[in-house]
């Protein structure tokens, strides 16, 4: 017999049960975004920290102020190791990679 969930009003919590929990699949895509979101976060922090306009940016490496639009929106998939590197570089920092253990959440599926 299957133990019953605790009820909950946990609006969170009510999606990752309904949306989630045992679907490996939706948890992949969640967390992807999730590093999609941060990696764009991290680079506009950057990038306003140094006091910079994306236009401005884009001329240190090189490219159009779209492509900086672009990194910076949390929704694009496409960064790439080699543009980091150059975005970090023109201001000054560099890029450090991690492998952090998912702590339950693709585990719980």
């Amino acid at each position: 017999m299957t133990p019953k969930r605790k009820r909950t009003t946990d609006a969170v919590e009510i999606l990752q049960r309904r949306y989630y929990t045992g679907r490996p699949e939706r948890l992949a895509a969640l967390e992807e975004e999730r590093a999609n979101a941060n990696v764009a976060r991290q680079i506009c922090d950057l990038r306003t920290k140094a006091g910079l306009t994306q236009a401005q940016v884009a001329k240190l490496i090189g490219t159009a102020p779209s492509v900086i639009s672009r990194l910076e929106d949390a929704d694009y998939e496409g960064h790439s190791l080699s543009m980091l590197r150059r975005i970090a570089a023109a201001l000054q920092s560099r890029v450090e990679i991690r492998f952090v253990p998912l702590k339950g959440l693709l585990q719980a599926a």
